[in-house]
């Protein structure tokens, strides 16, 4: 079965940083697209970031320059996201996501960020 974890979350200060992990387990092959989404509390889930293969990476226009997706190796199967000068309003579950390129997208419970004021 396959599995995808996230950890990383927590609670942490405005400005400060949290480096989130994402890792599949229970699949043979490479998953070449993962991400990250995010759903605030009340809000609509919303797209992070996401990259393929190693080197292309899409990040929200609303979260460049603060927060950054990379994979170290893509067999591997795990994805991170790094986030840095955090604001309360980054409050959030977030979630992690593999496209094999068929079939559903798969995606992992989720880690929850709290950034107090």
């Amino acid at each position: 079965q396959v599995q995808l974890v996230e950890s990383g979350g927590g609670l942490v200060q405005s400005g400060g940083s949290l480096r989130l992990s994402c890792a599949a387990s229970g699949i043979e092959f490479a998953i070449n697209t993962m991400g990250w989404y995010r759903q605030a509390p009340g809000k609509e889930r919303e797209f992070v970031a996401t990259i393929t293969g190693r080197t292309k990476a899409i990040h929200a226009d609303s979260l460049k320059g603060r927060f950054t997706i990379s994979r170290d190796n893509v067999k591997n199967n795990t994805v991170y996201l790094e986030m840095n000068t955090l604001k309360p309003e980054d409050t959030a579950v977030y979630y992690c996501y593999g496209d094999r390129g068929w079939g559903p997208l798969l995606w992992g419970k989720g880690t929850l960020v709290s950034v107090s004021s």
